[in-house]
């Protein structure tokens, strides 16, 4: 029994818990994951059985079991989109420049499924200078402000979600936070953002030569299929963050020297939730 509790059941209860993410809406781990034991463990005796804490997938169980969905409903083609996906976001970084963008989340990590867009954070004291940029860019965008916990503190965040080739969201944060991370609520590891440089590195090393003919010819293998499946992809929905770049609410944790702009180091992409167990 001790095999089935801590192996196959709670692989089954990360599957499960997965299948009501994507197709039934459920958009929070520790809500899934109780809602999936539940169903798997059914009746016993006439009676509702009862789970475990130890019967519960992790998170990253979860995660994983999320890829697999994506990976069977997308295919090889998953990897050309996610080129083009870096490149979008590798040119939006190039012309926000004087905002020290970093990229976080799906599109760094390649844990990308059919609707991810691209996150950067961008640093600045001027949410107005930030703005002009942006409009002179001629970038299409709307503006939302975020309250979150942070730290033990309420912060207010500004976030702007850019119309392009793929969704560009953006996020501002004060230029004393470029040095800090916050840590990801899954595994307590910092979140890593990526400069220019660390994302230029990642593509030629993850796609050697679909790099070499972009800086050659400047074409982007995989872009007319991303511009297809953007066409048909359907509207957001509560799913389409669980594979994304987002922060956790614990204290962040400052970077070493270059360490934002290494592509070899480990990250965590996933999104927090203050009630998951």
């Amino acid at each position: 029994m001790s095999v089935e509790r801590f192996g196959g059941l709670r692989a089954r209860i990360a599957a499960e818990a997965a299948r009501l993410m994507v197709e039934e809406g459920v958009d929070q781990y520790f809500t899934a994951k109780r809602m999936a034991a539940k169903r798997i463990l059914g009746q016993v005796e006439g009676r509702r059985a009862r789970y475990r804490p130890a019967d519960l997938p992790s998170n990253g169980e979860i995660r994983e079991a999320l890829l697999r969905f994506a990976e069977r409903a997308e295919g090889s083609g998953r990897t050309r989109r996610l080129f083009a996906l870096r490149i979008v976001a590798l040119e939006a970084m190039r012309a926000l420049a004087p905002f020290s963008p970093r990229l976080i989340g799906s599109v760094s990590t390649g844990h990308i499924r059919r609707g991810s867009d691209v996150d950067l954070h961008v640093f600045s004291a001027d949410e107005e200078a930030l703005e002009r940029h942006v409009r002179a860019l001629g970038w299409t965008f709307d503006r939302e402000r975020v309250t979150i916990q942070k730290g033990g503190e309420i912060r207010e965040y500004v976030h702007y979600h850019v119309a392009d080739v793929a969704p560009l969201e953006l996020t501002l944060y004060a230029p004393r936070e470029l040095r800090a991370r916050p840590r990801s609520s899954t595994d307590g590891k910092p979140i890593v953002r990526l400069g220019i440089a660390a994302l230029s590195a990642l593509c030629a090393r993850d796609h050697p030569t679909a790099w070499e003919r972009y800086l050659e010819t400047g074409e982007v293998e995989g872009m007319e299929a991303l511009l297809e499946a953007d066409e048909d992809a359907p509207l957001p929905g509560p799913f389409d963050g669980l594979l994304e770049g987002a922060e956790g609410e614990d204290e962040p944790a400052c970077a070493e020297p270059g360490e934002e702009d290494d592509p070899d180091q480990d990250y965590d992409p996933l999104p927090g939730f203050e009630d998951v167990a």
